[in-house]
Formats: C-alpha cells, structure tokens, sequence
C-alpha cells in the first residue's frame, strides 16, 4: 500500500509543472548513449508521448555523431575534427545527410510511432526550416600569432529559422523530429551542430524550455558538485575561470543564446537516466543544470 501512496505523491508533485507547462513547447535536444542504448531509445519515446498526451508541444532535436562515424569508417572514410567540428567534405556531407535523415531521423520517428505517438521526421530543407551558411571559423598561427581562416568544408551554422512548418505539425497534433542539416541561399545543403540547432529552434519558438540531453550529470563545480541552477549572466565567469570546460562550453553558450532570444528556461541534462526528461520537467528539483534568469 505505501509504494501505491508514493506513486500518488509523484503525480500530486507533477500536477503543478503539468498545469503551468500544458499549451507550451519544449525542444529537447536528443543525443548521446539515450539514441544508442534499447532501454534508453524505448524510454525516450514514451516520454516524448506523455509529453504530448498531458498537453505539452515537444519538438525534439537529434545528433548522430557515432551513427555518421561507423557508417563512415564501413565505407573507409576516415572522419576529422577541428575545434570539435567534423571536417565535412561533399563526400563526407553525402554520408552525414544519409545517416542524419535517412537513417537516424526515422529510427526515431519509427520508434515515438511504434509506442502510440505521432511523429513527423524533418531537415532544415523541409520549407525552408532551417537556412545556413557556412561557419567562419579562425585559428591562430604558432609561428606569427595572427588569426587564420580554417576550411572544414560545408559545416553551418544557422542563418534563419522559419517555424512555419513546426506550427502547423504542432497544431495538427504531431510531434517534429528534426535533422540538423540546413541549406543555403543557393541550395548548398550544411551540416550543423545539433546544440545549435535546438537553442535557434527554441528561440524561434519562443519555448518555454529547451532541454540538452548529454552523457553527464550537468555542470559541476570545482569540487566535483552538480550545480542546480545558473543564472545566465554568470556563464561568461565560469567559462574564465575554467568551471565551465571543454565541450561544456557551447552548450552553455547555447543555452545563453537561447534565452536571449526568449526562451524561458534552458536545461543540461544527463540523458544515460531513464525518464531524463521528466524527472527535469516535472519534479521540484529537477536532476541536472537548470540556465535561466535567475537573479534581477
């Protein structure tokens, strides 16, 4: 009788996040070991569908990062990095928009359909979702010290975001499964960062929450702790005095960018947990690292 009490409690702590978030979007980035792992990808799925049963309008957003590396390594292309970017060459690209939106893309729509939800797989080519252009980035030479420019071919970030064709899959009742592969003006197809792409979705949406699924817990201090919340105007202070490291980096720059352009809340989550999702949206606490605007 008292697990049955507890399962009671659950839903009375949840009742008052699911009244304040019924009618609002969340983007939720989807990546890491919760795209690899079976016990992972059937938990995900039913989350999203609960999220769309109780009201809310989730749009989620995926990487493919290991999926685009094995087929790459099958074919014997060999994959490359700078600053974390995959050098993406016209060949490389071919493979990348094969596997993001071949493969991985209906992988999951498959699966939120196969569990009683309705999904609806996209690219940023489909009505002009997601328009690109090639990123700028710069390196500095050993030898004088000046900044370089450094090709790594036809990765993008994004230029506009027209939520156009998200609006009317949310208010048909569908949920959009979207592919981080843009174009550009002249029909040039992008490969762009997954983080990327979700912050800009989320702050052409206006939504109230964009939740970074990742393989670690959420941002620790120095000491090892998980830090709760962040407000936003601190991000700049942890990435200079190194809390904030390594790949953290972008996704807390994302998750600033994010709220700079309305978004109400963002979230790092670790997605290895089951119900990642829920356990962030609809408990008090919360399990990873909330940004927002936090002071005044």
């Amino acid at each position: 009788m008292q697990k049955i009490i507890e399962k009671a409690n659950v839903l009375l702590e949840a009742l008052p996040w699911i009244k304040e978030f019924t009618g609002k979007t969340i983007v939720i980035k989807y990546g890491g070991n919760a795209m690899v792992e079976e016990r992972l990808k059937e938990s995900f799925a039913r989350d999203i569908i609960l999220l769309k049963y109780i009201g809310l309008n989730p749009v989620v957003v995926h990487g493919g990062g290991p999926q685009i590396a094995q087929v790459m390594e099958k074919m014997g292309l060999k994959s490359s990095f700078v600053q974390g970017m995959r050098v993406t060459d016209s060949e490389t690209m071919n493979v990348v928009e094969m596997v993001l939106v071949g493969r991985v893309n209906k992988e999951i729509v498959g699966n939120i359909n196969l569990h009683g939800g309705k999904a609806v797989g996209l690219s940023g080519k489909d009505g002009k979702l997601i328009m690109a252009r090639k990123m700028a980035m710069t390196a500095i030479n050993p030898d004088n010290l000046t900044p370089e420019i450094i090709d790594i071919g036809m990765v993008g970030e994004v230029e506009t975001i027209d939520p156009a064709i998200i609006d009317a899959l949310e208010k048909s009742g569908f949920i959009p499964v979207i592919a981080p592969v843009g174009v550009g003006r002249n029909g040039e197809t992008f490969n762009i960062n997954a983080d990327l792409v979700a912050g800009k979705i989320a702050g052409a949406l206006k939504a109230e929450k964009l939740i970074l699924l990742t393989d670690v817990e959420g941002v620790k201090d120095k000491n090892g702790n998980l830090i709760s919340t962040i407000d936003h105007d601190q991000v700049a202070g942890l990435i200079a005095d190194e809390t904030l490291t390594g790949g953290m980096i972008p996704k807390a720059n994302c998750c600033v960018d994010a709220i700079n352009e309305g978004v109400t809340k963002t979230h790092i989550v670790d997605g290895r947990l089951e119900h990642a999702c829920l356990l962030e949206i609809f408990t008090d606490k919360g399990i990873g690292t909330a940004i927002g605007r936090f002071t005044s």
